[in-house]
């Protein structure tokens, strides 16, 4: 990384043009200066602000008139395959598939929606728009019906295979509004009386073999925008609160919009839920909550034909409590087989009635748990460096790696394209279990030196992952590595094991030029050691959102959420600015902040774990709103959500924010579009400028891409050059506090 310099301007400076600097420019191509939806400011340049109402997303709109197509398709195409689909009324949709002649947009069978006569505020249209072309004003799509439509490969039909696995839903069958086994509001319990012998079949395969979207492209992952989805918060298409891989269907068209490469799915595999997920009782089937294998098998079909890979959260660490290997080990005497697989030790004290060492957990409390022996004494003690349900496995027992080789087949040889590996710096255990330093660390965190985590073993575990991977061409992992150190860090990315490592340090950064720049260096440093691809993420589900983050002020006792929108916006701009991977987390796009929850809604072990002490991750995990105006906000037909939706939520949806240019949503689309499209975006590294106080600018090494950041409460000057994009419209032709600018 070179420095050209950091001598302290007046302006953020790029290098001279000739002419001079350009008139200044607005994030409205038509040149109109448009304001951040629900944000509030000083006055900004003079001129009309509104943005206009003509739609920069036509393509994305339902030519459906009276949207009585329940799926949400854009099309009648499920009517017309399955007699038995439902074409009763439901509340309308934001429509995110982008169907254009579509000859059931005039399908007079179609009923009226009976909320068409509630008198509701003014908005814009997006019910009716024509699509001409395909083609929008920050993104391109090709024309043609993208709605669910017939599956070309990967289809499962009534007697594919898969209904022959023990685990699987007894119904394969892909009705996208009721998969048989989503009607509880949570998963049904795993049958703890079957033994570990079933959990070996795993012929739940599908009746044609998939591939990744391109096997050709072995590189795709290394500068492209994943986007993640917390599978219950996004959409519910059957109606119980909890959002489904249904609903994930549905909104594929929003996706390709949007403009993403891949969406990385948190865990969907069998679970009793005690951890949402990241507790698996069998790791190569899909949890009724969400759907079944045939479901997945049409998601992985659907969004392939849409150019969108799809990656999966996969949990190595440790399993579910109620995983069929536990169940065996709790039946099984002490030093048995079964219980080689995970990490049980003697007690320590007179009786064993002591832990084994002094280890706590992630989510609070002990880390062990006594069982009993199967004659009903007190028995030895299990590791789990998580909730009590999720006993960590023994990776030094070559069983473990044998039943995860399988895993990573059986998914992809379903067409996945990679894997988000959970905890991927926690695998390895030292072997003599050494106390750790309690006062060194708190909840949900952990430290370079904790004999927790990160010890050399694990990678040898990389590697074994990674053998696998190599046989699927286009396939990619990325480890969640919560490591400081820049050496230990760039260790996960040698050659022969992770392709990505989650970098949290630009999401850990304070909004001050100090701090990101510093997030920034320390990143690229770490991966470039040995050639590796820096990844960038500002918000996922284990961590505050950045509106909320960015919202917070000394001293203030509450969150200035239109302050966190602006500096969440331009934070936006500085990180797709940057060579590598982006991870957006669903509903960044929106400006959703973290919600407000009452103690007795939440749900995260965290909460019960600290004794009330810590309120854990719900916040950040509140379904998505879509439409209308009073919760759910078309997220379900439901109002009882598995987390409530706040009602302020109103200004956030995405019928809100579609046809609004000014809106945040709309920023992510057309930045987006820029970073695939602009030569200017290309270089793997960063040359730093000098910039005024409360400042930075950085400029991409090969393309030359200008990125400037005023984090000051003044306008700042801008430099000689062409405006690309800007967070928030200038003031007087300069910078806005709080916001960032893109200049070639």
């Amino acid at each position: 990384m070179t420095t050209v310099s950091d001598e302290t301007s007046n302006v953020v400076p790029a290098e001279p043009e000739p002419d001079g600097a350009p008139e200044a420019a607005l994030t409205d191509a038509d040149g109109n200066a448009v304001t951040p939806a629900g944000s509030e400011t000083p006055d900004t340049a003079d001129g009309d602000t509104s943005g206009g109402t003509e739609s920069v997303v036509a393509d994305a709109e339902d030519t459906d008139p009276e949207n009585t197509d329940p799926a949400n398709t854009g099309a009648d195409d499920t009517d017309a395959d399955d007699p038995d689909a439902d074409d009763t009324d439901e509340p309308d949709r934001v429509n995110a598939d982008i169907a254009v002649d579509d000859p059931a947009a005039d399908d007079p069978s179609d009923t009226d929606d009976p909320s068409a006569t509630d008198d509701p505020p003014e908005t814009v249209d997006t019910e009716t728009a024509d699509v001409e072309s395909g083609t929008v004003e920050s993104g391109t799509v090709e024309s043609g019906d993208v709605g669910q439509g017939d599956v070309e490969h990967g289809d499962v039909s009534a007697e594919d295979p898969a209904d022959t696995d023990d685990h699987a839903p007894e119904d394969n069958t892909s009705d996208h509004n009721a998969p048989e086994d989503n009607a509880s509001e949570d998963s049904a319990p795993v049958d703890s009386a079957y033994d570990d012998s079933a959990y070996d079949d795993t012929s739940a395969l599908p009746a044609v073999a998939a591939t990744q979207l391109d096997p050709d492209d072995d590189s795709w992952w290394k500068s492209a925008i994943f986007y993640q989805i917390y599978p219950r918060s996004f959409s519910d298409l059957n109606g119980d609160g909890v959002g489904d891989l249904a609903g994930v269907i549905d909104k594929l068209g929003y996706l390709e919009l949007l403009g993403v490469d891949a969406i990385w799915l948190s865990p969907i595999m069998r679970s009793p839920m005690a951890d949402h997920g990241y507790d698996v009782s069998d790791p190569r089937d899909i949890d009724p909550l969400f759907g079944d294998l045939a479901l997945f098998d049409e998601l992985v079909t659907e969004a392939h034909d849409r150019d969108i890979r799809v990656t999966m959260d996969l949990v190595p660490n440790h399993s579910s409590d109620q995983h069929p290997w536990f169940v065996a080990a709790l039946a099984s005497e002490p030093g048995s087989p079964e219980r080689a697989r995970y990490i049980f030790r003697d007690g320590r004290g007179e009786d064993g009635d002591e832990p084994p060492n002094n280890w706590v957990s992630v989510f609070g409390g002990p880390a062990w748990t006594r069982v009993p022996d199967p004659d009903g004494t007190p028995g030895q003690w299990y590791l789990h460096i998580f909730a009590a349900e999720q006993p960590d496995l023994n990776w030094e027992n070559p069983e473990v790696f044998d039943d995860l080789a399988t895993t990573l087949r059986f998914w992809l040889d379903r067409g996945v394209d990679g894997f988000r590996i959970d905890v991927a710096h926690g695998m390895a255990k030292p072997e003599d279990l050494p106390d750790m330093d309690l006062e060194s660390v708190g909840l949900l965190e952990n430290r370079d030196d904790d004999p927790r985590f990160n010890n050399y073993a694990v990678h040898d575990i990389h590697r074994k992952i990674r053998t696998v991977l190599d046989e699927y061409p286009g396939a990619a992992n990325v480890g969640e590595i919560w490591v400081e150190d820049n050496e230990r860090f760039a260790e996960y990315l040698r050659p022969d094991e992770l392709h990505l490592g989650f970098n949290f340090r630009l999401a850990k950064a304070e909004f001050d030029p100090e701090s990101i720049r510093a997030a920034i260096e320390n990143s690229l440093d770490a991966v470039l050691s040995v050639g590796g691809t820096p990844t960038w993420t500002l918000s996922n589900h284990d961590v505050d959102r950045e509106v909320t983050r960015y919202g917070r002020i000394a001293a203030a006792p509450d969150v200035d959420v239109d302050l966190g929108i602006l500096r969440a916006r331009a934070m936006l701009l500085v990180e797709l600015a940057l060579p590598g991977t982006i991870f957006i987390y669903n509903g960044a796009e929106l400006g959703l902040p973290n919600a407000d929850l009452a103690d007795d809604v939440l749900q995260d072990p965290v909460w019960e774990r600290s004794g009330h002490t810590e309120r854990g991750r719900d916040g950040c995990r509140v379904p998505l709103p879509w439409e209308g105006f009073e919760p759910p906000f078309g997220f379900s037909t439901s109002a009882d959500t598995w987390l409530p939706i706040p009602e302020s939520w109103v200004r956030f949806t995405v019928e809100a924010q579609l046809e609004d240019v000014g809106s945040t949503l709309s920023l992510y689309r057309q930045a987006i579009e820029m970073r695939y499209d602009r030569p200017e975006f290309d270089g793997d590294t960063v040359e730093w400028y000098g910039a005024p106080e409360g400042c930075l600018a950085f400029r991409r090494s090969a393309g030359h891409l200008i990125c400037a950041l005023n984090t000051s409460d003044v306008p700042v000057p801008l430099p000689p050059g062409e405006i690309l994009l800007t967070s928030y419209p200038l003031m007087d032709g300069q910078l806005a506090p709080n916001s960032a600018a893109w200049l070639a």
